[in-house]
């Protein structure tokens, strides 16, 4: 019991005397299992303003073209074992959470063909995620992004907030919680 009041004691502290966290979710305290992998930044972080490949030929776009809403960035691609397990994921998590306040945003890095990506996510079942591609990694350079998958979470102010390396359950009643407690801040509450 002493062990939890002090946990508790000194989650609120941490969060009192954090900048980055005050006056916003503590979503320190909703990691749990494979979340707690996710690293929260103490203060935000700049992102890349580094272009990426839009999905189909659309064109090029940029992390700034997201800006206004919180933004789930997952870097993967189709030769990649754990992002073929948590892609299903985050397509739930898009297809339950995306709208106006939050966006899954999956971008495959490095040499990863169109076909590939549109055979991947057909074997995958993946139907609400975009196939945007970052085939030069240009993006993922400048975001310090080695290895796959890494997910990173961004701010509606376009900066990086948290950043979770490998695989992770985001089916989880973790990171259904912390999502939910990014929408409900940036709802009003």
């Amino acid at each position: 019991m002493r062990k939890f009041v002090f946990g508790l004691v000194y989650t609120a502290l941490l969060a009192g005397a954090n900048p980055a966290l005050a006056g916003t979710v503590d979503i320190l305290g909703l990691r749990a299992g494979d979340m707690k992998k996710l690293v929260v930044h103490d203060t935000p972080a700049a992102t890349s303003d580094a272009a990426f490949d839009l999905a189909d030929g659309a064109g090029k776009g940029t992390l700034a073209d997201y800006r206004g809403k919180y933004v789930l960035v997952n870097f993967w691609a189709t030769w990649c074992a754990p992002c073929r397990k948590e892609m299903p994921q985050l397509d739930a998590l898009q297809r339950e959470f995306g709208g106006d306040d939050f966006e899954v945003l999956t971008i495959a890095a490095g040499r990863n063909s169109p076909e590939g990506i549109k055979k991947f996510f057909a074997e995958a079942g993946v139907t609400s995620l975009p196939r945007h591609q970052d085939p030069k990694q240009a993006l993922a350079s400048q975001m310090g992004i080695f290895g796959l998958p890494i997910t990173v979470l961004v701010n509606p102010e376009g900066r990086e907030i948290a950043r979770l390396r490998g695989d992770a359950d985001w089916s989880s009643d973790s990171a259904k919680s912390i999502i939910k407690a990014l929408i409900a801040e940036r709802a009003g509450g």
